[in-house]
């Protein structure tokens, strides 16, 4: 069984299990909400709505609440010196579609647990296990930097330039 449902302005087909990716809506991570704008509703006997179809909805899991990819929107008017640059990122809500009910049902799965990460609590010190001795790294060998290189050349510093005659008052005829 399979639906077409509208949210966000955009029309997705999805069956149970399936995980899409739409418009930020409102709801808790974790928890069930239903679409209500189901357009069609197909499976042995396909219903069309008209344009919805009536006690329709489609029961989905908030998995989390995150933001798109960058878009970056750049304009420039060659030799006017303007340009804009502006980004944004959309608001992304990620869901996973559990159950597809009809005539006004209500659904049946409720939020699933959230899945808690195991920390395992260190033993006793005496009761370790030995641990693998760490291998030793040789150290690096430092060569004469002075021996290695050649002294490098300085060019004689240049005098400046001798003042003209014109700046001492007297003049060339």
């Amino acid at each position: 069984m399979f639906a077409v449902i509208k949210t966000g302005g955009r029309q997705y087909r999805v069956v149970p299990d399936d995980v899409l990716e739409i418009g930020k809506i409102a709801g808790e991570v974790g928890a069930i909400v239903q679409l209500g704008e189901v357009l069609v509703v197909g499976g042995d006997t396909p219903v069309l709505g008209t344009p919805t179809v009536a006690g329709a909805t489609v029961a989905a899991e908030v998995l989390q609440h995150k933001r798109g990819p960058k878009v970056i929107a750049f304009k420039k008017r060659r030799r006017k010196n303007s340009r804009r640059k502006r980004g944004y990122r959309d608001e992304i809500t990620v869901l996973r579609v559990t159950e597809i009910l009809t005539d006004n049902k209500q659904p049946s799965i409720g939020p699933r647990p959230k899945r808690e990460k195991v920390v395992v609590a260190p033993e006793a010190e005496g009761d370790e296990a030995p641990k693998a001795a760490k291998k030793k790294v040789p150290a690096k060998k430092t060569a004469k930097k002075a021996a290695a290189k050649p002294a490098a050349r300085k060019a004689p510093a240049r005098k400046a330039p001798a003042k003209k005659a014109a700046a001492k008052g007297k003049s060339k005829k």
